[in-house]
């Protein structure tokens, strides 16, 4: 070779790398705008419910509904990203979450509850499509000794996204309304696809590999081994979005904190999720060698009793250990199934079997703040954590059972 063409494959290189984190980096914000839009409505429910005169479960459906569209539409979403350009998928994704925002904030004006409803449904499809080609295209542009983290590392962007909608949720409506927190977010996404779209060149297809048939797409679907871990997906979702979505509403009412107070701590839970979830990636690609069932199982252990006795907790300093060391063990896991997930298929099909976990795992965050809404309407919040702490045992025991890739 000469010295030329070394040079010019050392610079293609450089190019390539350079493109590679450019791309992790515009799906991050695209995805963070995705997660602030998702939860704000938790951290102004008490607004919420003033306003529009609705129950707790009603008020926890502005955020619930966005996941239970994201199971309907996950798989089908996938089936099709496995078989088109997931890029020019995801440019059209954000420019319906536009659409999803400018309609909520005109819903909630006019104080419309099912209309804004629909909005949010809207928002839940733009929300599935952007999360399931970023992990496909994130997952494809990086080597399988960093696949772990980079994945990791991209599905961060949720916790970013989630401690920006708690923290500064109650500052927006505070200054404009409570309404302007649907179009606000939305602009994060924004900048993201700007970066995105030039790094992101050439890399909308997967390479080298057939298109999936129908058989092969069923046979993600009626895989146990994907199963074990969408169900691990689930129970983490359930416990994650349990918390974010009414410790806030818990801190206020028997604590007697303020909204912006209780805001602020409960954007801790999610926040530290950044340094956790890339944390999860490196721990299982570097300590264990590549193997994901030890951090899942370390996951729930040790968020399980936090959770379940968090209604003990009556000083602020203790709550603020409580939310940041809970925060950081059940995201742990929850980036990291998404690279688990992957390497139980053939590479034709990830795209299949992320949306296939995606569903599944979002069942949990669909279901929990409803379930627990009616469940703090009939009991009380002592119960509903407890409730939830029987769903950590749950997610320890079947962690413990799980398959590894390798022996898939």
């Amino acid at each position: 070779m000469s010295s030329e063409d070394a040079t010019l494959d050392a610079t293609t290189a450089v190019t390539s790398e350079r493109a590679r984190w450019g791309l992790l980096a515009g799906a991050i914000l695209m995805s963070a705008g995705l997660g602030a839009y998702e939860l704000v409505p938790a951290s102004v429910t008490p607004l919420i419910r003033a306003s529009l005169g609705v129950s707790a479960s009603e008020a926890g459906l502005l955020v619930s509904v966005m996941f239970g569209t994201a199971v309907l539409a996950s798989i089908p979403v996938g089936i099709v990203l496995d078989r088109t350009n997931s890029r020019y998928a995801i440019a059209v994704a954000v420019g319906l979450l536009l659409v999803a925002g400018v309609w909520g904030w005109q819903a909630a004006t006019a104080g419309a509850y099912w209309s804004l409803v629909a909005s949010r449904v809207l928002g839940g499809v733009a929300y599935v499509v952007v999360w399931n080609a970023g992990i496909d295209i994130v997952g494809r542009s990086f080597d399988p000794a960093r696949q772990g983290t980079a994945v990791a590392t991209f599905t961060a962007s949720g916790p970013v996204g989630f401690a920006i909608g708690q923290g500064t949720g109650p500052i927006v409506a505070e200054q404009f309304g409570w309404p302007a927190i649907f179009p606000i977010f939305t602009g994060i996404a924004c900048v993201g696809v700007i970066i995105f779209w030039p790094m992101s060149r050439g890399s909308g297809h997967a390479t080298g590999t057939p298109a999936p048939t129908l058989s092969d797409l069923g046979r993600v679907v009626t895989n146990r081994r994907v199963w074990t871990v969408g169900l691990l997906g689930f129970l983490g979702y359930a416990l994650y979005l349990f918390v974010n979505s009414w410790a806030p509403s818990y801190l206020t009412e028997d604590l007697q904190l303020s909204l912006e107070l209780s805001g602020a701590l409960v954007a801790l839970f999610p926040a530290v999720g950044v340094l956790s979830r890339v944390t999860g990636g490196v721990l299982s690609d570097t300590l264990f060698g590549g193997r994901r069932r030890p951090v899942v199982l370390l996951s729930f252990l040790v968020a399980t009793p936090i959770i379940a006795g968090f209604t003990a907790i009556r000083t602020v300093p203790v709550v603020v250990a409580a939310l940041l060391v809970a925060g950081f063990a059940i995201q742990l896991c929850l980036g990291l199934v998404f690279a688990y997930v992957r390497e139980l298929v053939e590479p034709a099909v990830a795209a299949t079997a992320v949306a296939f976990l995606t569903s599944v795992g979002l069942a949990g965050a669909f279901i929990a703040p409803i379930a627990a809404g009616r469940l703090i309407d009939a009991s009380n919040y002592e119960t509903a954590f407890l409730v939830a702490g029987t769903l950590g045992v749950l997610g320890a025991l079947l962690a413990w059972y799980a398959p590894e890739p390798k022996e898939a």
